[in-house]
């Protein structure tokens, strides 16, 4: 009887740090915040441009890429509330994926996570703070160079944030090529 409780309510802890309407994280379909939040980590509310200042004597924060961190882009005004993303892998030293949502549209719709994106550091002084992020209505990298604040580095990213087989060498293509 213990272990059919036990197994009950690691059921509900796990189903819990799900967002909302979520059966599990990659089906998750809305903002980015939450998504990060749950694939992070790192629980952060309010929207994705004050994250940064948010972290500050809470977690770990810098400028250089980990799997399950979060890359916190400031506001701009493309992203009039930011945008928050999860580095899923790193592919070189300028190259990742991340993890998001609510980024490309899908089906026309925005909102959806999408899984191992390529994100492209473009800064001058290689920082992560200005990135193209893969952009699904272009097929490749977007036009637009985003203003990034760096990297909050979480405690426990979950198992679901990159796929079984990512395609590092379209990520470089992706990069590089243009």
């Amino acid at each position: 009887m213990f272990a059919s409780l036990l197994r009950g309510a690691l059921c509900v802890t796990a189903f819990a740090a799900l967002p909302a309407g979520a059966r599990t994280l990659l089906d998750y379909n809305g903002e980015c915040v939450p998504f990060a939040r749950s694939a992070s980590g790192v629980q952060i509310y309010g929207d994705a441009w004050t994250w940064w200042d948010q972290a500050r004597g809470k977690y770990q924060r810098g400028h250089v890429p980990k799997v399950g961190a979060v890359l916190a882009m400031a506001k701009s005004q493309r992203l009039r509330l930011g945008h928050v993303a999860v580095v899923s892998r790193i592919v070189d030293k300028r190259v990742l994926m991340v993890t998001h949502a609510n980024w490309s549209r899908i089906d026309g719709v925005r909102g959806h996570v999408e899984q191992d994106v390529t994100l492209f550091d473009v800064s001058p002084d290689n920082d992560w703070t200005q990135v193209k992020v893969w952009y699904r209505d272009s097929d490749g990298l977007g036009g637009s160079i985003y203003p990034a604040h760096g990297f909050i580095y979480g405690d426990k990213p979950v198992a679901e944030l990159s796929g079984d087989h990512p395609d590092y060498v379209a990520s470089l293509i992706d990069a590089y090529a243009r």
